[in-house]
């Protein structure tokens, strides 16, 4: 934390500072000497004497001091080598090791240090001046350097380790990159720096790794941060790459390696789980900020976090009322009014490229502006040994002031609004020494203003506007148009592939370009393209939404689990879905050449198998009726409220009804010009999908009600689609409805008005089936390609991909667990939430076609290309 930004750590030297060199007061100080790339620096042992730093820039002078050889005073074998280093300025720092500015002296002086080495000298002066004087040439000299060592294999903690890979890469802490060599073996995750510091080796076993992700480091691909925990905000180390393939060949070894890795996981897979309540908005924030390339270790990408409240002067914080909280759908900049009209006339006269802000929401000054009491150091080191002027430090909460905030605001640890280090962080202008932050009226403490920063996050209100918010840092008002709309515009030099460093061949330049950007901030990599779902909003228990000085804490709101999102299904529904992976078969019966479709309805079962419609009593064991339609294949069938008549579709275009009373066929659709691929019935409305590329909506009087007894039908609406219509499924209300076409796209129409809503392609080949969640809020697919994807009615945003590796045909969903039917005949038990395959149970020996589950989730019935008709019971 003593160097300059990109500035290296070399090499060190047990030495003496010599004082007063030849004086009657001359007097050694014990330390060790470091070599760096812009600087040497003198630590002495002893804590009350200050660290000496000496910029290279302002040496005028660096060679021998003195005749070099064998001193009569010191042991034989022991040379000693005295450094003259003339110069004009000179750092003191961490007198008495009490954390302060540095001192500065200036003007034309002398230092000597005698070096214990075993060498010559000339070895150490020839360094000092090779970085002294080709400053721009250190990257080529570091380079060098890393060329001529390799990792020390005597470092391997077992002497059976088999060596993978080795390469040079740098270690990456907040402000510094210490460079050195990376070894991989088949058990062990090693980085060697070149200085030796902070150790000889750092050892990660690859057993205790639990997550990899990769990084970006000043806006290129060479980052690797590894985690050893599940859910730790900071890793346990992160490595700076000097070529991306090295970077990817090592992840790829880890990730293919590790029994125990957890996968990078997209930013939709999380979506779910947050909407559904499984994460809080923090631990949803935290996965984003991780995927978005923020680590604790960069401080120019640190995790990234909201300002939620706007009231800092109350004496009670209301929690209920919406004036409490800033607008999340406004970036920071822009929440002034008077403010946003002066960038606004700025930005139209402003040539391009154009940008609103020249600075960014996040950047290492503004994160160390909060953390100075915990890391004053950092501080230091970024502002060259001065902390900021006293009246512009963290002292209080002004509303007026909204800066996006940090994890710690909303983490349990108070450090970082208390000066418990005694710092002298100087006397503001009242004459007020700058101390401990000033908390609002409505804190009664640190902890106390904590939680209720907690409990404003995981609010109705933010529950409720935070995709705003992550539309703005996140998402699709990050960049282009919709950022000019939301006044999100930041200057070039901080979105990823607004400069390449690598077309830069000037050093000079090209350090200067990184310098800007690590010191600017950077945009969080662009997670979503499509504006963000809401969240589902939890319902919470004994919730006091009201906060004063005064009174004690309120409830926190109950966890997932506690309180359903809302009461759609009875208890034993959700005990059945919990159980979903005990499925045992009851019964089985072979019924004809080929199940296609089924359809089970108390004690009737119809299926259809080419052009044939049959029913089947499970009570009696017996096929009752089989009937033929037509000399094409049936593709879907219905049975009508009343029990009375059977639908039935065809591919020869047309649509049959069929009376069970009367035994015989009574009346024909001829609705379509190609295929009729599915059909579904709701409150006397016939909606059928078919491969002329149509969903057509027909209104339906029920044979029973008419003279004739024959259905009649007059169609209401034509749902245009581009390409052949595969399947469709409406929601519980009949309200929307989703179709799924043999090119892989879904739609999302809105029956009211027969308008489409959103037109998905996430399949690469035909979708096989969709549908609604029982909340309506999600429409789950399945495609030829073995891909389940979950899809947010609201935006039309894809939230959740997963991948088996053959088609799943049909499916049943309660929203969180899906059972589906695979190509091969296995019934397949996923967690969407958990991102997973649960349960693989062996059913059919052919393709599942078909399943239906009965509305007290009590039994389940499958069909397959096997002609088994399968039924199934929950074991609890």
């Amino acid at each position: 934390l003593l160097l300059n930004l990109e500035e290296y750590y070399f090499e060190q030297h047990t030495a003496n500072h010599i004082q007063n060199k030849g004086g009657q007061n001359e007097r050694k100080i014990r330390g060790s000497l470091k070599i760096c790339s812009k600087s040497v620096i003198f630590e002495p042992d002893a804590i009350s004497q200050p660290i000496i730093k000496i910029p290279l820039r302002d040496c005028i002078k660096i060679g021998k001091h003195g005749e070099n050889g064998s001193n009569r005073h010191f042991a034989k074998y022991v040379i000693v080598t005295k450094l003259s280093i003339c110069l004009s300025q000179v750092y003191f720092i961490k007198e008495h090791n009490i954390v302060a500015p540095y001192k500065i002296e200036r003007g034309k002086m002398e230092y000597v240090f005698e070096l214990d080495v075993s060498g010559k000298v000339e070895d150490v002066v020839e360094t000092l001046l090779q970085v002294s004087q080709h400053r721009a040439q250190i990257t080529a000299i570091l380079q060098s350097r890393l060329a001529r060592t390799s990792f020390d294999k005597n470092r391997f903690q077992s002497v059976s380790e088999k060596l993978h890979m080795e390469c040079k890469a740098e270690m990456v802490t907040p402000l510094v990159t210490n460079p050195g060599h990376v070894c991989i073996t088949d058990t062990n995750l090693y980085f060697q720096p070149l200085n030796g510091y902070p150790k000889p080796v750092v050892q990660i076993t690859l057993q205790d790794v639990r997550r990899i992700y990769k990084r970006r480091h000043g806006l290129m691909p060479l980052g690797l941060e590894v985690f050893c925990t599940e859910d730790d905000l900071c890793s346990d180390i992160y490595l700076k790459f000097y070529e991306p393939q090295d970077r990817d060949d090592l992840y790829f070894y880890i990730a293919t390696y590790l029994e125990h890795h957890v996968a990078e996981r997209t930013a939709e897979s999380y979506t779910l789980q947050w909407q559904r309540g499984h994460l809080s908005n923090y631990q949803y924030l935290l996965h984003l900020n991780n995927l978005a390339d923020r680590s604790c270790n960069d401080l120019s990408q640190y995790p990234v976090f909201p300002w939620i409240i706007s009231d800092y002067c109350s004496a009670e914080l209301d929690l209920s009322n919406p004036g409490t909280f800033r607008d999340l759908s406004r970036p920071v900049g822009a929440l002034n009014k008077e403010r946003l009209e002066r960038l606004l006339a700025r930005y139209q006269e402003m040539p391009e490229p154009k940008f609103m802000y020249g600075s960014h929401y996040s950047s290492p000054g503004y994160v160390l502006f909060y953390l100075v009491r915990i890391a004053p150091e950092y501080m230091l080191c970024l502002q060259n040994g001065r902390f900021d002027n006293a009246d512009r430090m963290f002292n209080r909460f002004d509303p007026m002031f909204h800066l996006p905030l940090i994890p710690e605001f909303y983490g349990d640890d108070v450090s970082f609004l208390v000066n418990n280090l005694k710092l002298d962080l100087g006397k503001r202008q009242g004459g007020q020494m700058v101390d401990d932050v000033e908390l609002p009226p409505w804190a009664r403490s640190p902890e106390d203003f904590l939680q209720k920063s907690k409990d404003a996050l995981e609010s109705n209100y933010v529950s409720e506007h935070l995709h705003e918010w992550i539309d703005l840092i996140f998402g699709y008002k990050q960049k282009g148009s919709d950022a000019v709309g939301a006044h999100n515009v930041f200057h070039p030099l901080t979105y990823e592939g607004g400069v390449d460093l690598n077309s830069i061949e000037d050093p000079d330049e090209k350090v200067a370009m990184l310098t800007q950007i690590l010191e600017f901030g950077q945009t969080p990599k662009q997670l979503f393209v499509t504006p963000h779902p809401r969240r589902i909003t939890p319902k919470f228990k004994n919730f006091s939404q009201t906060y004063s000085h005064n009174a004690p804490m309120a409830d926190s709101p109950v966890s997932p689990g506690e309180e359903s999102f809302e009461d759609l299904t009875e208890e034993s529904k959700t005990l059945a879905w919990n159980n979903i992976a005990k499925l045992q078969l009851h019964d089985q019966y072979k019924i004809h050449k080929e199940v296609r479709k089924s359809f089970s309805y108390v004690s009737l079962l119809i299926v259809k198998s080419d052009s044939t419609l049959k029913m089947f009593s499970k009570e009696s064991k017996m096929l009752q009726r089989s009937i033929s339609f037509s000399n094409m294949a049936l593709s879907s069938c219905l049975l009508l409220p009343g029990d009375a008549t059977v639908i039935s579709s065809s591919w020869d275009n047309n649509i049959y009804f069929y009376s069970i009373a009367f035994a015989r066929r009574q009346d024909t659709l001829m609705g379509h010009d190609d295929a009729v691929s599915k059909i579904c019935w709701h409150d006397n409305r016939l909606y059928s999908a078919s491969w002329d590329s149509t969903v057509k909506v027909w209104s339906g009087v029920p044979a029973e009600m008419t003279c004739t007894r024959r259905q009649r039908f007059d169609m209401l609406a034509e749902l245009e689609h581009d390409v052949s219509v595969n399947t469709i499924s409406l929601n519980a209300a009949s309200t929307l409805l989703v179709s799924g076409t043999k090119e892989g796209t879904v739609n999302i129409w809105d029956l009211t008005t027969a308008t489409m809503l959103h037109q998905i392609p996430c399949h690469s080949g035909t979708v096989c089936d969709a549908a609604f969640s029982p909340d309506s809020r999600h429409v789950l697919s399945t495609g030829e390609d073995g891909c389940l994807n979950v899809i947010d009615v609201q935006t039309g945003m894809l939230i959740s991909s997963m991948t088996s590796d053959e088609p799943q045909r049909c499916f049943i969903w309660d929203g969180n667990s899906v059972l589906s039917g695979s190509q091969s005949g296995e019934l397949l038990v996923w967690d969407l939430l958990g991102g997973k395959i649960s349960e693989r149970i062996q059913g059919h020996t052919g393709a599942v076609t078909c399943i239906w589950m009965n509305e007290q989730c009590s039994s389940i019935i499958t069909g397959g290309e096997d002609r088994q008709i399968m039924f199934w019971k929950l074991q609890y």
